[in-house]
Order: structure tokens, then C-alpha cells, then sequence
């Protein structure tokens, strides 16, 4: 084989490959043009789990944003963005917003056919005043380190995010890809627990998550955390239990 022959091998050697896949982004939804307001309001979300938004890709939504955006305000947001960690790729919202992502070099995506939704936590029924006192006189003292559970009966469907804070969270439903649990304790997920699932996120090492079937996008405990590519080559689509040894995820058959 001449010289020649071997430089027309290499130069159809492929060097890359295109390839097809569904990649799970975190969505900013802009709703007021507030910079000082959005700085605070981000550092109490990202405190939630530092290590899990650290470098984290983020689409900024602005379908429902009521304030006009202009190059130097979208640049003062995607700083405040990247000064707590977050990675702003590309803006999501209508065509006029084109030439503002072209200068601040991002993509413009065409806005979403759903609406990202947050589960709301129902509040307890009032009781009548004389109930109260009853119950108060009748009812035993309650332990100091008592923290409140979550109960999520309804499927989570995608882009709702459900956090339980001071406590576990429980869903007795189906959990959709593109959705997000947050608990502060536990997870326990009694059916197939797709999306992303984030517990001990206040940094609670003893946290585990606990679901029917393993089909997640990612699932972290204390920061430390596995994506679908990792999960996949373990007890995937069966009942597990995931706890944290040291800074290993660990998952094991229910």
C-alpha cells in the first residue's frame, strides 16, 4: 500500500458522527424584567442544591415575560445567570426576540406547545375555633425533630416541578419526563419515576429515594447525582432505592 493510498484512507476516515438524542434542559421562565429582584430570587433557588445547578445548561423563556427586553437588560441577566453557576444556551420565544439573541449569541427556540406548570401544595381546611381548642386540649405534644410530608396524589406531568421542603415527599402517581421533584428529605415515587428526582437538596446526606420503577433523567442526593446514561446500566425500569455512601450514588433493588 503506497503513502498516497494511506492519506486517501485517512481522509475518509470519519472523524465525527451526527446523532439523534433527547437531552433534558432546565427552562427560566421570565415573567418581570426585575434584575435585582431575579439575583435575589435565583440565589435562594440555586441554594436549594448548589452542586446540582453548578454549570447547568438553561433555556430562558421570554413567552411570558410583560417588560420590554433590550440587549443591555438581557445582558444584565444572563450575568446575574451565570454568576450563580447557571449556563444560559439559547433564548425560547417569539421571532422579534431574534436579533436580541443574535447579539448576545445565543438561539432563538420557538416557544413551547406547553405551559410549564408548578404543583401547588393544597391548604389545609380551616377549622372552627371551638374545634381547635378541643384538639388542642385532647392532643398529644408533638415531637421537636417532626418535619411535614408531602402528599402529590395527581401525575406529575412534564415542566411541573414539586418541592417539599423541612420534609419527605411522597407522589402515589406517575412522575413525567421533563418534571422535577425537590424534597429536602425523602423521595419516595409509587409508580415509574421519570424526570429529574433531587433529595436532601439542603445538603441532608441521609436522604434516599425510593420508587416502583427507575426510568429517571437524573436523580441526585445531597448534591451528588447520576444522569440517564449512568442509570441505564443498573437496575433500570425496576423498584430501587438510591442512598449516598461517601460521594457515591448508590442503587439497590427494593
Amino acid at each position: 500500500m503506497t503513502s498516497e493510498t494511506n492519506l486517501d484512507l485517512l481522509d475518509t476516515d470519519p472523524v465525527f458522527q451526527l446523532k439523534g438524542g433527547m437531552l433534558t434542559m432546565t427552562v427560566l421562565e421570565l415573567v418581570h424584567l426585575a434584575p435585582q429582584r431575579f439575583a435575589i430570587q435565583l440565589a435562594e433557588k440555586v441554594e436549594q442544591a448548589p452542586n446540582f445547578f453548578q454549570d447547568t445548561p438553561v433555556l430562558i423563556s421570554l413567552e411570558k415575560l410583560d417588560d420590554n427586553l433590550d440587549i443591555s437588560g438581557l445582558i444584565a441577566l444572563l450575568r446575574i445567570c451565570r454568576d450563580h453557576g447557571l449556563q444560559p444556551v439559547a433564548l425560547r420565544g417569539a421571532e422579534q426576540f431574534r436579533p436580541l439573541a443574535q447579539q448576545a449569541s445565543l438561539v432563538l427556540l420557538p416557544p413551547g406547545r406547553n405551559r410549564d406548570k408548578i404543583i401547588e401544595a393544597p391548604e389545609p381546611a380551616p377549622q372552627p375555633v371551638a374545634q381547635q381548642a378541643e384538639v388542642a386540649s385532647v392532643s398529644a405534644p408533638q415531637p421537636a425533630d417532626t418535619t411535614p410530608t408531602r402528599v402529590i396524589t395527581e401525575p406529575v406531568r412534564s415542566g411541573q416541578q414539586v418541592y417539599a421542603r423541612g420534609g419527605d415527599l411522597v407522589v402515589l402517581a406517575p412522575v413525567s419526563a421533563g418534571s422535577e421533584l425537590l424534597a429536602d428529605g425523602h423521595i419516595h415515587v409509587y409508580g415509574p419515576l421519570r424526570g429529574r428526582a433531587l433529595a436532601g437538596v439542603r445538603g441532608d446526606t441521609r436522604a434516599r429515594i425510593f420508587c416502583q420503577s427507575l426510568e429517571a433523567e437524573l436523580v441526585s442526593v445531597a448534591g451528588q447525582y447520576k444522569v440517564a446514561e449512568d442509570l441505564r446500566r443498573q437496575q433500570w425500569k425496576e423498584a430501587v432505592q438510591i442512598s449516598l455512601e461517601g460521594d457515591i450514588l448508590k442503587i439497590a433493588a427494593l
